[in-house]
């Protein structure tokens, strides 16, 4: 049996999520709700940091930046969304912000307009770093 990485802070962050989409439903913009869940987790008593910056680094040199959503605790990776469905293209993004921070795990949400509920996927980060 696997072992979940960072079991119980993803069991708050669902519960937190449920909570947004229980008083917003749907229909607001990404912004809305990633200002909502940063409510309900910093209600939860975590850290929360939402559209911070990290560098992209290759070879030693900074080859571009991005920005992530959330951050919860220096260390998940939320990213929200507010599409029809999740694709393979949010999937690899978030990889690819996995890579670029070394954290150990990321979360991708979406808060679909087009239906209730919402969506979480767990996006564990297995490529271990050179240090």
């Amino acid at each position: 049996m696997i072992d979940l990485i960072f079991k119980e802070e993803f069991f708050k962050i669902k519960q937190a999520c449920i909570e947004v989409r229980k008083n917003l439903g749907n229909g607001f913009l990404e912004k809305v709700y990633e200002n909502a869940l940063r409510i309900e987790l910093e209600l939860l008593g975590f850290i929360v940091k939402t559209q911070t910056k990290f560098n992209v680094i290759y070879k030693e040199k900074i080859v571009g930046e991005y920005c992530a959503d959330v951050i919860v605790d220096d260390k998940i990776i939320i990213e929200l969304k507010c599409v029809s469905k999740i694709t393979d293209v949010h999937n690899a993004q978030l990889l690819n912000y996995l890579k670029a921070t070394n954290f150990k795990l990321g979360i991708l949400i979406n808060f679909p307009n087009d239906k209730l509920g919402f969506d979480i996927i767990r996006i564990p980060n297995f490529i271990t770093s050179n240090e």
